[in-house]
């Protein structure tokens, strides 16, 4: 009845190339976006914002630019 949805791995998505802590980041910010795009009518959507945008993430629409730390 209900399709299931399964939480893709971070490293499957970025492959080690960024942190998890960014990954939340950009993932916490892009649901915002999505929420105020819901409540302007600009589009609609069926999930949740976060579960979209990881979606995105994972589909590469999006990239997560992180500064060169030199330690």
């Amino acid at each position: 009845m209900y399709e299931k949805y399964t939480r893709p791995s971070v490293d499957d998505i970025f492959a080690g190339k960024v942190s998890k802590y960014a990954l939340a980041i950009a993932v916490a910010k892009r649901a915002r976006e999505i929420t105020e795009d819901m409540q302007n009518d600009r589009f609609k959507v069926y999930d949740k914002p976060v579960l979209v945008a990881v979606d995105e993430f994972k589909e590469h629409k999006y990239a997560i630019l992180e500064p060169d730390t030199d330690d």
